[in-house]
């Protein structure tokens, strides 16, 4: 989630899409980022989200930009990145309704993710 919120402000819709996780754990571990001071947030409508805190302390700053750096190289942050692009290409919060999108709804992103695992036990 911190690596993800490194590349701005997200919405708890776009790490529930991203992480594939439901809308309670995010939430959770935000609230956790919150209380260690790392993160903020702000209401949207009905949606929070959520950005690193600023200014951060020169310390915690170092690390987060050493995390940053280090772990972007790995699969996992790669893939992260690139399935957020497609998260915030959908603009999942944006509906009309102004009401959450409905969970058992699968974008496009889920719909590749599936397909990706399937494959990769096929191989297995």
């Amino acid at each position: 989630m911190l690596m993800l919120l490194t590349q701005g402000e997200l919405c708890v819709c776009d790490l529930m899409a991203v992480l594939e996780e439901p809308q309670s754990k995010v939430s959770r571990h935000l609230a956790y980022l919150k209380h260690s001071g790392l993160i903020q947030s702000k209401r949207v409508g009905t949606w929070m989200h959520y950005f690193l805190r600023d200014p951060l302390e020169e310390l915690t700053a170092a690390h987060l930009k050493f995390l940053k750096k280090e772990l972007s190289l790995l699969d996992w942050a790669k893939a992260d990145a690139e399935k957020l692009l497609e998260v915030q290409a959908e603009k999942l919060c944006e509906n009309s309704t102004g009401s959450r999108p409905d969970p058992k709804v699968k974008t496009a992103a889920h719909k590749k993710q599936a397909t990706k695992k399937r494959k990769k036990k096929a191989n297995s």
